[in-house]
């Protein structure tokens, strides 16, 4: 299966963003891209130090996201970033006009739990609460698809996988 679209991951932080990206890209036949290697390092050490980020920080990143999905317009990729606000994404069809989002979605306990059982990863559980407080869930007119989180990644990917098939 293959796309000519760009697809964005998002979700809040703990959703699978990192997992599913890749294994949705495989299924897709096209590059993926890890979101947080966008992030320039005053973000990491910020969101390391359990400082959320305010958008004056987000819009260098989510520039960074933007070119990137630009330059895969018409060969198609996948992303993995937040996406957390309507500007946000916004901001990122402004730079490549046709992307389409998987969000990814799902129980905060159900996140809660899995993000404290990560290993290596900058964002502590401590800021999942400003993330939910931030999300703007896609609105009728975003071009994008739900897909709830629970089971195995393998399950989730077929989700996203079929529910992007189902997209005009």
């Amino acid at each position: 299966m293959s796309t000519p679209h760009v697809v964005v991951v998002m979700g809040v932080a703990g959703t699978g963003k990192t997992t599913i990206g890749p294994l949705l890209a495989a299924r897709l036949g096209v590059p993926y891209a890890e979101g947080d290697d966008f992030h320039p390092q005053a973000n990491i050490a910020k969101m390391t130090a359990g400082v959320p980020l305010g958008d004056d920080d987000r819009w260098p990143w989510l520039d960074a996201i933007g070119a990137w999905a630009h330059g895969r317009a018409g060969l198609g990729g996948v992303v993995s970033c937040s996406a957390l606000k309507r500007s946000y994404r916004d901001r990122l069809r402004a730079a490549a006009p046709g992307v389409v989002f998987v969000h990814l979605a799902g129980d905060r306990a159900l996140i809660e739990d899995r993000m404290s059982h990560r290993q290596g990863h900058f964002m502590p559980t401590a800021l999942l609460d400003s993330q939910f407080a931030t999300l703007q869930p896609l609105e009728r007119d975003e071009a994008g698809v739900a897909v709830d989180v629970t089971g195995s990644p393998e399950q989730i990917t077929e989700r996203a996988v079929k529910a992007l098939a189902d997209l005009p």
